[in-house]
């Protein structure tokens, strides 16, 4: 995923109700569904490590589950082409929390550390083929190795697998978000900035996050043929691609009469 992608992504999930709805809506269990997302809390993804060489810069949430565990830790990463040693990169990111967690005294008791649930959310254009278990990258080892084997899987969240029809039946932040990876046409887009327009009603920062990540979308998707100005609602960004989409669609006409014109 590009820099640009990367931080658009990352400013989208830095909304609690998009992490919300990540997980109701896309990983099913009963434990997971039963907490209490109001306690979403963000907590600093950029850590170093002791050595002071390797940094990561990764949107990390907690949240309350009550009992020893206070804590549940969530890890998301975000790709949008085929990362085969992807296992090898969250075991180190999951590691680094750690280390962080163990520097800031954030463990638990008896020196034992809190669980992490790490989320890829895969967003390219063909079927994620990578191992999601560093174990699967690894030869079988014979006799007291097979015990020393790492074992260490993330969560896919593959986009591509759910078709629009599914989607379109859910009211969910994170199903419109992917909607609008894949438009139809500027019509559905524009139908669909109207739909999120309802669903957030008064909360006028999210509406914000959106539009700013909508237009990192549309820009990304067009190769930045669009010149888009910078947008601080919903209302705003879908009255600015409407006039951009006229101009464009006019000047395309227009160069089709050139070209007509010339033969």
């Amino acid at each position: 995923m590009s820099h640009d992608d990367d931080a658009s992504y990352k400013t989208l999930f830095s909304a609690p109700e998009v992490v919300r709805d990540l997980i109701l809506g896309f990983i099913p269990d009963d434990w997971l569904h039963g907490l209490d997302y109001r306690t979403l809390e963000r907590v600093s993804g950029s850590y170093i490590t002791d050595d002071l060489r390797d940094r990561a810069d990764d949107i990390v949430w907690r949240m309350q589950v009550g009992g020893e565990w206070v804590y549940l830790y969530i890890l998301i990463e975000f790709q949008s082409t085929i990362d085969p040693w992807m296992a090898v990169r969250i075991m180190t990111y999951v590691g680094l929390l750690y280390q962080d967690l163990i520097r800031q005294k954030q463990v638990l008791p008896k020196r034992r550390l809190p669980p992490v649930l790490p989320i890829v959310l895969y967003n390219g254009d063909g079927p994620w083929t990578a191992k999601t278990n560093v174990a699967e990258l690894i030869p079988r080892a014979p006799g007291l190795l097979a015990k020393y084997v790492p074992h260490l899987e993330y969560l896919l969240i593959d986009e591509h697998r759910y078709d629009l029809a599914e989607l379109a039946a859910m009211k969910n932040l994170v199903a419109a978000a992917i909607r609008f990876e894949r438009p139809e046409n500027e019509a559905s887009l524009m139908a669909l900035i109207d739909l999120l327009n309802e669903w957030l009603a008064d909360n006028l920062e999210l509406k914000r996050i959106f539009a700013i990540w909508i237009r990192a979308m549309v820009l990304r998707h067009n190769q930045n043929r669009l010149v888009l100005p910078k947008v601080r609602d919903l209302r705003e960004l879908k009255m600015t691609l409407a006039d951009r989409f006229e101009t464009w669609a006019l000047q395309h006409e227009r160069r089709g009469i050139e070209k007509g014109i010339e033969k």
